[in-house]
């Protein structure tokens, strides 16, 4: 039976034998077999529930009328199985309804739901995102009333920050708030392009507003976050009146059909009352306090989308008989093969591979990082690994993404025609997939965060940090038989980053600083690219010794023979090979890059705007 979504294999790897468990008191009662039988129950749930949807979510899309906005049947099944099960909030504390899982877990369980319907996952991620809002900055009454209900996922959430005339510009907003003598806020304005902003899914849907309080400073200095329930809520807990925030609109989009992306109106048929949540004008500071979640949740779909498609593709290769063999000449009696044997093909989902690896290793690496922050009493190591997160941040979202949709589009590819059909899934995949690289502030705006804040922060040590683990990682993996000459490869790759990040930063606080914000995505992929890098000599220095231990040597002959018969061994060959391709082949790429970037060519400084084209 094919694999869906995931290779089970591989999360049991990144899980157990690469990154490992954060050993503290909190997470004893979570050893491998409940971690297995965790993932275990996440897949069966994604396959036999939520991606059912996936199709229905596409197809039949959300529906607006009269304000009011339907969701496909079938979700609305999926999210009660989902909630019953208590998945929203399985890395929460158990004191607001979580279960207390670490994040690590929670990111192997998370690959499942998210690549099964990723439209279908966003309702989650918005909700999720918003009582974390509250749990952070909401006062005592609100945590009451709000926080439970919405991780049990009886009511829903949001975030209303874009406006029609302020994008990613949030400091350009309009929506105003206007204090009431009972403490209380009228909201008036629009939000556009607000994920899972009206829906049947759940009883209230209870937004956080960016707005700006009468007479607070312009820009983003002045901004506030309110929460706007969308029916009043009673002291009780009960549902009150509707509280005029209206869906006057859903997006026409290239995917995520199933996710109501609407276009809303707070005020403007009669009050919309807010309370403050946190602090007056501390509303974007509020708002970036949470952002690390969402944007590694953004990077999260992204790789579950990537994934899915990796696996359909293989499955289809491996299927697909097309064409003989490439050595089979005029032999007439030669039959046609499946197009995994096709050299082109092989090479694309070696490509699909290898991303797909490095994707999953540094995701559930982030998740582990947050472990280790939430739990750790060494203050030094909570520091450097809350910075550690920050460095990777941009990473998990910025070049994740842009891999993701190469990865998508190679998927279509190894179908052929049938690819670009809307009867395989792949098709869907790769529209579903674009939106990623825009979520959560753009990813020119990722690599501009990269080179502006983190390669400075706190004066250039965290950035260090994180080349220093590369650096480890070198060092632990010398000597080891069989990837000798990685090693050397990935050592130098991370001396010339760590080069190359001294040289654009300090570019980007000079004279120069707009030719260094040119190259901005250049150094994100080229960061990507490293980081990646380190993560398939990571895995390679586990699996090959692992590897020659059950073989007994690692010559080629030897090694095939085993393959063929023990799956661990095709598997620890497996991550050897993806190792090789990656460093020997799609590395070298990103030498040329930094070569450009120290280069530092002037031209997208020096073209007029007028010589694009005519107007």
């Amino acid at each position: 039976m094919a694999q869906l979504i995931a290779d089970r294999r591989d999360v049991d790897f990144v899980l157990h034998e690469q990154i490992g468990m954060v050993e503290h008191e909190l997470f004893e009662e979570f050893n491998k077999k409940t971690i297995d039988l965790i993932v275990s129950e996440a897949r069966n749930l994604a396959i036999k529930e939520i991606l059912p949807t996936f199709k229905d979510g596409d197809e039949i899309g959300c529906k607006l009328e009269n304000g009011k906005v339907t969701v496909p049947e079938s979700f609305k099944r999926a999210w009660d199985i989902y909630c019953e099960g208590e998945w929203l909030a399985m890395c929460d504390d158990p004191e607001v309804g979580g279960q207390g899982m670490p994040k690590l877990i929670g990111c192997a369980a998370l690959e499942y739901m998210v690549g099964a319907n990723s439209a279908f996952m966003l309702y989650y991620g918005m909700t999720h995102g918003a009582a974390k809002l509250v749990e952070a900055f909401g006062n005592e009454e609100q945590k009451k009333l709000y926080i439970k209900k919405m991780f049990a996922g009886k009511w829903g959430g949001t975030m209303l920050l874009t406006e029609p005339e302020a994008g990613s510009d949030v400091g350009a907003l309009t929506t105003s708030a206007t204090k009431n003598e009972d403490g209380t806020y009228s909201i008036q304005g629009s939000k556009i392009f607000i994920s899972a902003g009206e829906h049947d899914l759940c009883d209230n849907i209870i937004h956080p507003v960016l707005a700006r309080i009468e007479g607070a400073p312009s820009g983003t200095r002045g901004i506030s976050l309110f929460l706007v329930p969308k029916y009043h809520v009673n002291e009780d807990g009960s549902l009150g009146d509707f509280n005029n925030v209206v869906c006057t609109g859903l997006e026409h989009k290239m995917g995520i059909h199933g996710n109501s992306t609407a276009s809303l109106s707070l005020g403007e048929k009669g009050d919309c009352i807010g309370t403050l949540l946190g602090v007056e004008n501390k509303g974007m500071p509020e708002m970036f306090q949470m952002m690390n979640e969402a944007r590694a949740f953004v990077g999260m779909q992204g790789f579950s989308v990537a994934s899915a498609s990796y696996m359909y593709a293989l499955d289809y290769a491996r299927n697909r008989v097309q064409g003989r063999h490439l050595l089979a000449g005029k032999d007439p009696a030669a039959k046609d093969v499946a197009i995994i044997q096709h050299p082109d093909v092989k090479r694309q989902l070696l490509n699909m591979k290898v991303f797909t690896e490095g994707m999953r290793s540094l995701i559930y690496y982030y998740g582990k990082c947050s472990d280790i922050v939430h739990v750790t009493e060494d203050e030094k190591l909570k520091a450097d690994t809350s910075a550690l997160i920050e460095v990777l941040t941009p990473i998990v979202k910025g070049y994740i993404t842009d891999k993701a949709l190469e990865i998508c589009s190679h998927g279509v590819q190894v179908y052929g025609g049938y690819g670009y059909v809307s009867e395989f899934p792949v098709e869907q995949l790769m529209r579903d997939s674009r939106i990623f690289m825009i979520y959560e502030g753009t990813n020119g705006i990722q690599a501009m965060d990269l080179i502006g804040r983190k390669l400075s922060m706190n004066k250039g040590e965290s950035f260090q940090y994180f080349i220093d683990l590369m650096k480890k990682t070198v060092e632990e993996a010398k000597g080891i038989e069989g990837i000798e000459g990685l090693v050397e490869k990935v050592d130098h790759a991370v001396s010339r980053l760590e080069a190359l990040a001294r040289e654009i930063g300090q570019r980007a606080r000079s004279e120069k600083a707009l030719n260094a914000y040119a190259f901005a995505h250049p150094f994100l992929e080229v960061t990507g690219d490293v980081t990646f890098a380190w993560m398939h000599l990571w895995r390679a220095s586990i699996a090959a010794p692992k590897l020659a231990k059950k073989v007994g040597s690692l010559k080629k002959g030897a090694v095939a023979a085993k393959a063929e018969k023990n799956k661990d061994a095709a598997f620890y060959a497996g991550q050897i090979e993806s190792a090789k391709f990656f460093i020997n082949t799609l590395l070298p790429s990103a030498y040329g890059k930094m070569d450009a970037i120290l280069e530092g060519d002037t031209s997208v400084e020096d073209i007029l705007t007028v010589s694009f084209g005519s107007k």
